[in-house]
Parts: C-alpha cells; sequence; structure tokens
C-alpha cells in the first residue's frame, strides 16, 4: 500500500489527513514513481481552502502537482524510460504521496547533479516564470520590473530574465534584498514612494512589469511606469486583468493558458535541470516537513518562509 495526503472538506490545513490509497498498475502511456520528494505551492493551499475555485468535492481527493522521484514500473508504449531512472515530475496531480502513478508526459530525466527537492521545487514556480517571460518576449533590450522577487517565482523570473540579457528591478524587503542582488536583480523596498524608487534604478525607464505579489501597488505601479499595458502582466490578480487592460497568466485569470503557453511551462522543466546541472540556475530551498506533516509545512506556507517548502515520504 501507498499512503498519500487527501482532503474531503475545503478548509484549513487541518484537513489534510494522511493515509494508506490503493495504487494501480500503470497502464498504457503511464508510469509508476516512487516519489522522494514534493513541492508545496501556494497553489495547493489555494485549491484546499477554496480560494481558487474547484469542482465539487464528491470523494478524497489528492494535492501536489510537482515532485520527483525513481521510476518504479512502465506501461504500455512507454519510451525513453526505464526503471530506476530519476525523474522530475511537473503538471500531474496527487504528488504528495509515497507512490503515484503519472502520465509519461509528465516526466523529465533528472541529472545526477540535481537533487530530489531542487527538482521537485520547479514545476510551477520555473514554469510559470519561464512561460511569462517568453510569452512577453523579453530580452536583452528590457528592463524587467519583478514585484515579489525573493518569492519561488520571483526568483526564476530574476534568473532567466538575467541569462537572457535584460536588466532587472524587484522589488523586496529589506531583509531579502541580498538574495535578489545575488540573483542579479537590482532590489527595490517595496512601500510608499515605490514608483520613484524604481526610478531612480532604473532611469532609462522600465519596458515590462511582471506581478508576482498582487498587491495594489504592484499594479499601480507598473501601470505608472510602463507605457505599453499590453507588456505588464500579473500572475496573481487575473481576475483583474482585462479591465486594467493588462495580461495575466493563471492567477485567477478566466482565460485559460493556451496551447502554446502550456507547452512553454512544460519546456520550462528539461531547461531547468541542464541549467542547475551546469550551476547557471539556482533553487533557494526551505523548510522540509514529512510527507505525513503536510498540514504543518501549509501552516509554515501560510505564516511565510524563506525558500521552496518541500515534503519528503
Amino acid at each position: 500500500m501507498a499512503s498519500a495526503i487527501t482532503y474531503l472538506t475545503l478548509g484549513g490545513p487541518e484537513v489534510l489527513t494522511f493515509g494508506d490509497i490503493d495504487t494501480p498498475a500503470p497502464g498504457p502511456g503511464d508510469v509508476a514513481v516512487r516519489i522522494e520528494a514534493a513541492g508545496v505551492n501556494p497553489l495547493d493551499a489555494k485549491l484546499r481552502a477554496g480560494t481558487r475555485p474547484s469542482p465539487p468535492i464528491t470523494s478524497p481527493r489528492r494535492i501536489g502537482f510537482d515532485g520527483a522521484g525513481v521510476v518504479t514500473a512502465l506501461g504500455a508504449d512507454v519510451d525513453g524510460l526505464r526503471v530506476g531512472d530519476a525523474v522530475a515530475i511537473a503538471g500531474a496531480t496527487g504528488l504528495y504521496a509515497t507512490d503515484v502513478v503519472v502520465a509519461a508526459s509528465t516526466l523529465t530525466p533528472r541529472p545526477p547533479q540535481v537533487s530530489a527537492a531542487q527538482a521537485a521545487a520547479l514545476g510551477i514556480p520555473s514554469g510559470t516564470a519561464y512561460q511569462t517571460l517568453r510569452s512577453m518576449a523579453v530580452g536583452p533590450s528590457d528592463v524587467v520590473l519583478v514585484h515579489a522577487g525573493s518569492g519561488a517565482v520571483g526568483q526564476f523570473l530574476i534568473q532567466f530574465a538575467v541569462l537572457w540579457g535584460a536588466t532587472v528591478i524587484a522589488t523586496t524587503s529589506e531583509r531579502r534584498a541580498e538574495r535578489v542582488r545575488a540573483l542579479g536583480a537590482t532590489p527595490v523596498a517595496y512601500g510608499e514612494g515605490l514608483a520613484d524608487r524604481v526610478r531612480a534604478a532604473a532611469p532609462q525607464g522600465i519596458t515590462v512589469a511582471i506581478d508576482a505579489a498582487g498587491t495594489d501597488e504592484a499594479l499601480r505601479t507598473s501601470i505608472e511606469l510602463v507605457d505599453d499595458r499590453g507588456r505588464i502582466a500579473t500572475l496573481v490578480r487575473g481576475g483583474d486583468a482585462a479591465g486594467l487592460g493588462i495580461r495575466a497568466f493563471s492567477g485567477g485569470s478566466p482565460e485559460p493558458l493556451t496551447a502554446q503557453q502550456l507547452a512553454l511551462r512544460a519546456e520550462a522543466m528539461p531547461v531547468s535541470l541542464q541549467l542547475i546541472a551546469a550551476g547557471a540556475l539556482d533553487v533557494e530551498l526551505g523548510p522540509t516537513f514529512a510527507l505525513a506533516e503536510a498540514a504543518e509545512a501549509h501552516r509554515a506556507l501560510a505564516d511565510g518562509v524563506d525558500g521552496k517548502i518541500v515534503l519528503v515520504p
């Protein structure tokens, strides 16, 4: 028997339950994976709490989209993988578990230089950052303003943009300013007078703004500083984007991601893994919790921690 975290009702972290589950044999196109680490994302907590809409719960609901582990069995029609391969998982569901069966298309071989925890920290954050920057056509001529630069998505936004030659200004707390600076961005403290501080840091002007914070200040400052609203995007306040004339990628947006955007998010995983293996991309890991302590992990997420929270079976 495998074990997993499930919930039967929406609510606080206390609704998360650890228990045994049945795991079927992998069917055609599927792969069984022994989970070594599962990433904890804000989206997980929003779905659990009901602040992000989801269908009614009619049976125990699994949780978790990002993970890493080792292949234990292959279904028919699976090529390019073998039992024992280390893999990263993105775009699957129910990864707060000891063992899962997922579509082979959600797996990417994991280089030996990349730990399970690092790989489990990638899926949603790196995919969101990579797709957003590609969709916004960010390149060497751009000066990018990233709101919430020290968060999981913000850190990948900074690093990808810098790798692609852009200049990056990132909002952050004073306590986290050095982390943002180490990733290649100029840190700017959020709060009253933000627009003026950004102008001082980037006198040449801002060409792209990406909101990973979701605050009124972030949206207001972006609109004030960027002339072309088509080069302003929010990852958090999707429901407000159309009224403001800006772009939204997920974050509660009524518009689903396009096929091209989904393809970019999938492309991000192999790119990120290779960059980490080469020492060109850094993953900040935070606290690690046992799988059975998922509720405590969600409480820590709500309280705020530095780095990515990971569950380990």
